[in-house]
């Protein structure tokens, strides 16, 4: 049997294989080059909080390139909803699970008509998303006349983690904990269904083995976060509650993706949207119920941003469609649709934040840093295609 082969057998995804070997080296590079800053427990914290709103959305726009589209607006948007949220709090004096509704009826309202004209007039989203980049922009200053928007409220501000952001080292080791159950019996459970229908399965070992790896991984994170501790406090910070909220939208999109008709539906049209319309499935609705979808994540995503920053401004999510996009296709999601997984989405962001953190770290100057990443992206298009070409994927 071809190594692929055995790959896809015991259910391990190649691509993402790699992608992982990627990121432990680049840590270890730039650990050695910093110093030995980078993997420390401060700066894994900083970094494990800081992607949480890149990766957010990003999970959302592995689903909106696989069924062909894409959102270049998604930045301006957040800021938009982001300084809207701040000022219902700070100056009209609204509380913030009202100003927060507020903000996703608008994200909804936004959703609507960008996805509108894309679904319902057939104007390609690239266009209609190009001028929602500016427009949106434009918007965020409009609404705040220009000015920064304080928020002051103590839970809101853990949302975006922070001082008292973290979850504790109990409820951090008892989480970790239950992830690692929930992953076993996951495993147990898939053995138990390929022998129900008489399917080849792997040695136990080796399924224990694949389990284990990221049980691992996840008290590796748990014990790295229990280990960051900030002067003034008497006990270590924990998992960041971004990282928490991340997590959740991480899961709560990877079941719509395997467990629903939505999911299938999305990767059908992305397969090939005019046979997707031919068996019945609902193209135009679909697509509609992706832009609001997005336009949650963008809002949990503003949510949790100016709760970190404390604030909303009006330069609130510039530039984040680059590390969107840049996280899903690193994450192996084809541009040209039909293909993604929500978990690259995951280690996509990883790799870009890890990648600009680095840089910081070494005091690379921003122009170099944009070129840089801008050629990643480039790099990961052309792997994407040299890869599907050389293992036969579409």
């Amino acid at each position: 049997m071809s190594s692929p082969g055995l790959w896809r057998r015991s259910g391990v995804d190649l691509r993402l294989l790699l992608m992982s070997v990627l990121l432990v080296v680049m840590a270890i590079v730039f650990h050695v080059m910093s110093g030995g800053v980078f993997l420390s427990p401060e700066n894994l914290y900083n970094i494990a909080q800081q992607t949480a709103v890149v990766g957010i959305v990003s999970t959302v726009m592995v689903l909106i390139i696989v069924a062909r589209h894409i959102d270049l607006s998604v930045g301006s948007v957040m800021g938009f909803v982001g300084v809207l949220v701040a000022y219902l709090q700070y100056t009209s004096g609204w509380s913030w699970p009202a100003a927060s509704l507020a903000g996703l009826a608008v994200a909804l309202l936004v959703s609507l008509y960008q996805g509108g004209l894309t679904a319902v007039l057939g104007v390609p989203s690239f266009v209609v998303t190009l001028g929602g980049l500016m427009s949106f922009r434009g918007a965020a200053f409009l609404v705040a006349d220009g000015k920064t928007q304080p928020v002051n409220d103590e839970f809101f501000q853990r949302l975006g983690g922070g001082y008292d952001g973290g979850i504790g080292t109990t409820a951090t080791w008892v989480l970790a904990a239950l992830v690692s159950i929930v992953l076993f019996a996951r495993m147990l459970q898939k053995r138990r269904a390929r022998q129900r229908h008489e399917m080849p399965v792997e040695p136990l070992w080796m399924d224990l083995l694949l389990a284990a790896v990221p049980v691992v991984i996840v008290f590796a994170f748990a014990a790295t976060m229990n280990s960051y501790q900030i002067s003034s406090k008497t006990e270590a910070q924990g998992m960041p509650i971004p990282v928490l909220i991340w997590a959740v939208v991480a899961v709560v999109l990877s079941f719509i993706v395997h467990r629903t008709r939505f999911g299938r539906y999305v990767f059908a049209m992305g397969g090939n949207p005019d046979a997707a319309a031919l068996v019945g499935i609902p193209v135009k609705r679909v697509t509609l119920m992706l832009f609001a979808l997005l336009a949650v994540l963008v809002t949990i995503a503003a949510i949790v941003s100016i709760a970190r920053l404390n604030a909303g401004t009006n330069s609130l999510g510039s530039g984040m469609e680059l590390y969107v996009i840049a996280a899903a296709v690193i994450g192996g999601t084809a541009l040209a649709g039909g293909s993604g997984s929500i978990f690259g989405s995951v280690l996509g962001a990883l790799i870009m934040q890890s990648l600009d953190s680095g840089m910081l770290l070494l005091d690379v100057p921003i122009g170099k840093r944009m070129v840089i990443i801008g050629q990643v992206l480039i790099i990961a298009v052309v792997f994407d295609v040299l890869y599907r070409k050389r293992f036969g994927e579409n």
